[in-house]
């Protein structure tokens, strides 16, 4: 069977979990546990109940930067899906064996954003050599780590495509993940950040003032596997799940593109 037909049939299937209360017993016994970026926060747990409700076994999420979780995955952490912001961390897990084969498909896109806290929101067009050193008036720029943290790789590829990371690069707060880059703006910590569109949409307390071209950076992509060293046969079902009419509509609803996997 070629790829095509695998993810043709991945999608098939979560279609019918969604449409579908199981019956097997067993289910219930199982927990399934779910490696997944941590810009997936709140969407995914959403996502995880709703496979719950329709008949699936409980599921634990365990949220982290897409790097992290997928050396984790290589010291053998016995994850049953995997969801990452970074195909690089995706392609490495594919090349070392780490990964079911065929099971791994394009989820999600995203924006790049450049937000503040919402009580001092000014807009800020985004241009070769605009003043964000001179916007950050001696500040902070919070982004995810640009050495490792997915958010912070693409951050530093837009700032670079206009010029201006040279300008800031000294005053960058980095993070271990973009949720925690996000929490310093929306606390006033930092006067600017960058992160994803949809973790801007999950905080009231921050405002976007300006929104990246996404050729100034790679494509967002995220993708989803089933990790070989999953020891349960409902891994496939969640997975196939992520592509479900439910779970679209919840991740659409957070403010992500969908993909076809």
């Amino acid at each position: 069977m070629n790829k095509e037909s695998t993810h043709a049939l991945r999608v098939l299937a979560g279609v019918l979990i969604f449409a579908t209360v199981w019956a097997a017993p067993a289910a219930a016994a199982e927990r399934l546990l779910v490696f997944a970026a941590g810009s997936l926060q709140g969407s995914v747990d959403e996502v995880a109940r709703a496979y719950e409700r329709a008949g699936g076994a409980r599921v634990t999420v365990s949220y982290a930067a897409s790097s992290v979780l997928a050396r984790q995955i290589e010291q053998g952490a016995a994850t049953d899906v995997y969801v990452s912001a970074s195909p690089k961390w995706m392609d490495r897990l594919e090349r070392g064996r780490w990964l079911r084969p065929g099971t791994r498909g394009n989820l999600l896109g995203n924006r790049l954003v450049l937000v503040t806290p919402a009580d001092r929101a000014a807009q800020v067009t985004i241009h070769t050599g605009f003043p964000l050193a001179r916007l950050l008036d001696g500040g902070r720029l919070a982004m995810g780590d640009p050495g490792y943290v997915p958010a912070g790789v693409y951050a530093k590829a837009a700032l670079e495509t206009f010029g201006v990371w040279r300008t800031v690069a000294n005053r960058v707060a980095g993070t271990p993940d973009v949720r925690r880059a996000l929490a310093l703006v929306a606390r006033g910590e930092a006067p600017y950040g960058i992160v994803y569109a949809t973790d801007a949409k999950a905080d009231p307390r921050v405002a976007v003032v300006g929104v990246f071209p996404e050729h100034s950076h790679p494509s967002i992509d995220y993708s989803a596997a089933v990790p070989a060293a999953s020891v349960h046969a409902e891994a496939e079902r969640l997975l196939g799940f992520l592509w479900s009419p439910k779970a679209r509509t919840v991740f659409q609803a957070h403010g992500f593109a969908v993909r076809e996997p």
